[in-house]
Protein backbone atom coordinates (compact mmCIF):
# COMPACT_ATOMS: atom_id res chain seq x y z
CA UNK A 1 0.00 0.00 0.00
CA UNK A 2 2.63 2.63 0.84
CA UNK A 3 4.16 2.21 -2.82
CA UNK A 4 0.90 2.78 -3.87
CA UNK A 5 0.14 5.93 -2.16
CA UNK A 6 3.76 7.38 -3.20
CA UNK A 7 2.59 6.63 -6.62
CA UNK A 8 -0.09 7.99 -6.03
CA UNK A 9 1.48 11.56 -4.36
CA UNK A 10 3.71 11.62 -7.51
CA UNK A 11 0.78 12.12 -10.12
CA UNK A 12 -0.83 14.35 -8.26
CA UNK A 13 0.48 15.90 -5.13
CA UNK A 14 -1.61 15.26 -1.96
CA UNK A 15 -1.84 17.46 1.21
CA UNK A 16 -1.40 16.07 4.50
CA UNK A 17 -4.48 16.02 5.49
CA UNK A 18 -5.99 13.76 2.66
CA UNK A 19 -3.04 10.84 3.02
CA UNK A 20 -4.21 10.76 6.87
CA UNK A 21 -8.10 10.41 5.39
CA UNK A 22 -6.73 7.22 3.25
CA UNK A 23 -5.36 5.45 6.38
CA UNK A 24 -7.54 6.94 9.11
CA UNK A 25 -8.98 3.67 10.22
CA UNK A 26 -5.65 1.89 10.20
CA UNK A 27 -3.83 4.93 12.16
CA UNK A 28 -6.79 5.00 14.80
CA UNK A 29 -6.51 1.10 15.27
CA UNK A 30 -2.86 1.91 15.48
CA UNK A 31 -2.98 4.52 17.98
CA UNK A 32 -5.86 2.44 20.52
CA UNK A 33 -3.45 -0.44 20.30
CA UNK A 34 -0.49 2.20 21.29
CA UNK A 35 1.71 1.16 18.09
CA UNK A 36 3.81 4.21 17.87
CA UNK A 37 3.53 5.23 13.96
CA UNK A 38 7.26 5.81 14.16
CA UNK A 39 8.35 2.35 14.59
CA UNK A 40 7.99 1.26 11.29
CA UNK A 41 11.22 2.23 10.56
CA UNK A 42 12.33 -0.41 12.90
CA UNK A 43 10.99 -3.51 11.37
CA UNK A 44 14.33 -4.20 9.38
CA UNK A 45 15.75 -3.88 12.89
CA UNK A 46 13.92 -6.85 14.15
CA UNK A 47 13.12 -8.88 11.18
CA UNK A 48 17.75 -8.72 10.93
CA UNK A 49 17.71 -9.44 14.84
CA UNK A 50 15.17 -12.19 14.33
CA UNK A 51 17.45 -13.62 11.79
CA UNK A 52 20.83 -13.41 13.34
CA UNK A 53 19.42 -15.62 16.85
CA UNK A 54 17.71 -17.68 14.11
CA UNK A 55 21.43 -18.23 12.67
CA UNK A 56 22.75 -19.34 16.15
CA UNK A 57 24.04 -16.01 17.72
CA UNK A 58 23.63 -14.92 21.46
CA UNK A 59 20.92 -11.95 21.92
CA UNK A 60 23.91 -9.52 23.13
CA UNK A 61 25.93 -9.95 19.99
CA UNK A 62 22.90 -9.39 17.46
CA UNK A 63 21.87 -6.61 19.87
CA UNK A 64 25.52 -5.33 19.64
CA UNK A 65 25.77 -5.61 15.74
CA UNK A 66 22.16 -3.93 15.17
CA UNK A 67 22.62 -0.60 17.66
CA UNK A 68 25.90 -0.25 16.21
CA UNK A 69 24.38 -0.48 12.19
CA UNK A 70 21.22 1.73 13.66
CA UNK A 71 23.62 4.15 15.07
CA UNK A 72 21.32 3.87 17.92
CA UNK A 73 22.17 2.22 21.48
CA UNK A 74 22.29 -0.87 22.73
CA UNK A 75 19.59 -0.15 25.43
CA UNK A 76 17.48 1.12 22.79
CA UNK A 77 17.32 -1.78 20.56
CA UNK A 78 16.37 -3.71 23.91
CA UNK A 79 13.64 -1.39 24.10
CA UNK A 80 12.38 -1.53 20.65
CA UNK A 81 12.70 -5.61 20.52
CA UNK A 82 10.69 -6.30 23.65
CA UNK A 83 7.87 -3.17 22.16
CA UNK A 84 7.76 -5.14 19.10
CA UNK A 85 7.31 -8.74 20.81
CA UNK A 86 4.58 -7.24 23.42
CA UNK A 87 1.25 -8.95 22.63
CA UNK A 88 -0.95 -5.99 21.20
CA UNK A 89 -4.07 -5.10 23.09
CA UNK A 90 -6.47 -2.57 21.55
CA UNK A 91 -8.88 -0.95 23.79
CA UNK A 92 -12.51 -1.11 23.95
CA UNK A 93 -12.92 2.52 24.75
CA UNK A 94 -12.64 5.91 22.55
Amino acid sequence: MGAKINKLIQIAPMKVVEILKLGQNLIETLQKACIKLDDVRFIGLYDEYCKLIEEGNKKSYAVMALAEKYGISERQVYYILKRFDSDCRISAAG
